[in-house]
């Protein structure tokens, strides 16, 4: 990612607000979000449980892709009010902050602080996005459920209660993981191109829904993405939360080729094939990631830890 000055990207930051909603917590859209579940557990090596690679367990994690968006229905507002924000993150006001810590309270703090010093940006730690940090807590809670799972086939004690809470725990990691190989939830271009615009893109708010649902629906097919998915081999992350970034800014280096494609028409009717091979690599990108961060965290629940006894 290019590197500006503190006082550059405050500066550009002031500037577009004004010209900006807030961010809203659309996703891929409920197609999009089944394939990348569904393509993930497809696509898990043989040496995790046979129950995570089962039939039920394709249909059920498929199932929970979706989830975190329905619970976005004004009737729950403070539901939506809480959860919005882990579905994006805006790079560029999150860079203003420094780095990312592991902790969401810690960048929340240094968000805090950057917000305080440059009171024309009008913003709030909430409407900067803390995507990557719900995903790795989604990640920490499906170890969890993993290394208790280990500790009752060790003792041969009933697991299905583990499996199902292991199934919903990789459903929810799944719909973040997602969101984050979608480019437009990495940005403040997230609907429509705001501030100086020399390009000409649209500035409509429709470009959004347009590519990731619209789009998704009617022309990429899931045997064409799980074909890309299976040329990568599975991978132990180590690192989840830098590799995570990693990820996340890689996904972010991909906003404008989204302008430039719908500027061409590109994801109007049957799409061009510029627009098709692009979006089946973004999705095949997020099943890629959910399936490694899933074997990852099954690997690394057999890592010894202090259990937790209670306050002491």
């Amino acid at each position: 990612m290019r590197s500006f000055p503190a006082s550059v990207r405050f500066a550009a930051a002031a500037s577009l607000l004004c010209l900006l909603p807030s961010q809203s917590a659309w996703a891929w859209g409920h197609t999009g979000h089944e394939l990348v579940n569904r393509l993930a557990i497809q696509f898990l090596p043989a040496d995790t449980p046979a129950f995570l690679r089962n039939g039920h367990a394709l249909d059920t994690v498929e199932y929970f892709g979706p989830e975190p968006d329905r619970w976005h229905n004004k009737s729950e507002q403070e539901l939506r009010d809480h959860e919005s924000p882990d579905h994006f993150i805006d790079m560029e006001y999150a860079n203003l902050a420094g780095t990312f810590p592991r902790e969401r309270y810690d960048f929340i703090v240094a968000a805090q602080k950057a917000v305080a010093e440059h009171p024309e940006l009008k913003l709030s730690p909430a409407r900067i996005g803390f995507q990557p940090w719900a995903v790795e807590e989604a990640w920490q809670k499906l170890k969890v459920d993993m290394r208790y799972y280990r500790k009752l086939l060790a003792t041969n004690q009933d697991m299905a209660p583990a499996e199902i809470a292991i199934l919903y725990d990789c459903g929810i990691l799944g719909h973040y993981v997602g969101d984050g190989s979608q480019p437009l939830h990495t940005t403040i271009q997230y609907n429509g191109w705001t501030g100086a615009n020399p390009s000409g893109y649209t500035t409509d708010h429709q470009i959004h829904a347009k590519f990731e649902s619209t789009y998704v629906s009617a022309d990429i097919k899931r045997d064409d993405v799980a074909a890309i998915v299976a040329t990568t081999k599975p991978q132990v992350i180590n690192d989840e939360w830098a590799q995570y970034l990693d990820y996340l800014k890689h996904s972010n280096g991909f906003v404008e080729r989204v302008y430039q494609i719908e500027k061409t028409g590109g994801f109007d009717g049957a799409g061009s094939p510029e627009a098709k091979a692009f979006t089946q690599e973004r999705l095949a990108a997020g099943a890629t990631e959910l399936r490694d961060l899933i074997y990852s965290a099954w690997v690394h629940s057999a890592d010894p830890v202090e259990e937790y006894k209670g306050p002491q």
